[in-house]
């Protein structure tokens, strides 16, 4: 009988790194939201991959910034606790803002994991020469096993940090099923796709002081998913801003959403948006809960 190896991986680093788009491209379908806007990813989302016989479980994380709210700390929060019991560690760093503080003091909590590797990405934005000063400052700062130049968005590099990460996984049964799937539960990832579309469509700071619920799915009789979802907002100001005049804005984020859904499952549906305001949403435990966050009192 032949082995079988399974680990789990955190990916972690700054925001906007890029750790969304690099989960979605090595799944090769849509697993975590992406949006230009920073503390766009909340949740901790995992999702499986085989190299050969190997079980590959990555573990998206938030992004690590300084956290203000309650919300940001249980984000920043997440992120950590994914480090703790990971067989390997993947750091992101945007080549094109380098080696900041926020870089150093992530890698100074991390230093003594024994299967640390860095994917410096987004390389084809900046010139190869700026790259050599980064790896030597990398290589100063803790001893990674191996420090990996990508193009996420471009899949350059991507298999081959595949290949160097699936060597050092822990010979094990599989964790999981043997074939490459996100492990996210239904209703959140109904709701990650419609969050999506609200960072999209909605540009003021509003995206960071709302949540999106599925409140239930039904099916009818000829297979069409009926989804029930709830946009939460603090106050008045914001519902009117994610309604928009007559209705427009919300309706372009639920025919975005609605055309997202059935291209990744393979579906019909219908989406029923309800905004709701809920001024304390941000303290109720509950929420935190449904997102895989723990509530920080």
């Amino acid at each position: 009988m032949s082995k079988t190896y399974s680990g789990f991986i955190a990916i972690i680093g700054p925001t906007n790194a890029g750790k969304s788009t690099l989960m979605n491209k090595i799944m090769g379908r849509k697993v975590s939201i992406v949006s230009h806007k920073v503390q766009t990813t909340r949740t901790r989302l995992r999702a499986v991959k085989m190299v050969g016989t190997r079980q590959l479980i990555f573990v998206d994380t938030p992004g690590v910034f300084r956290p203000k709210r309650r919300l940001d700390r249980a984000m920043v929060g997440a992120a950590m606790d994914a480090t703790t019991d990971a067989d390997a560690i993947l750091l992101i760093v945007d080549a094109g803002k380098g080696i900041t503080d926020t870089v150093r003091e992530l890698v100074a909590k991390i230093a003594g994991h024994k299967n640390l590797f860095v994917a410096i990405n987004k390389v084809d934005t900046i010139a190869k020469n700026n790259l050599l000063p980064m790896v030597a400052e990398l290589n100063n700062l803790a001893d990674f096993r191996e420090i990996f130049m990508i193009s996420a968005l471009k899949n350059d590099g991507v298999s081959q940090m595949l290949k160097s990460l699936a060597d050092v996984m822990p010979e094990s049964p599989y964790l999981f099923d043997a074939t490459d799937a996100p492990d996210v539960p239904d209703e959140l990832y109904l709701a990650e796709l419609t969050r999506e579309k609200v960072y999209k469509y909605i540009h003021q700071e509003l995206p960071y002081h709302i949540n999106v619920v599925t409140e239930r799915v039904d099916v009818d009789d000829d297979g069409v998913l009926d989804i029930y979802q709830k946009i939460v907002v603090q106050n008045d100001a914001h519902k009117k801003i994610v309604i928009g005049r007559g209705g427009e804005q919300l309706k372009k984020i639920g025919t975005a959403a609605r055309r997202d859904i059935q291209e990744q499952w393979d579906v019909n549906a219908r989406l029923h948006l309800f905004v709701r305001v809920e001024p304390d949403w941000e303290d109720r435990a509950e929420n935190y809960a449904d997102q895989g966050l723990e509530f920080i009192k």
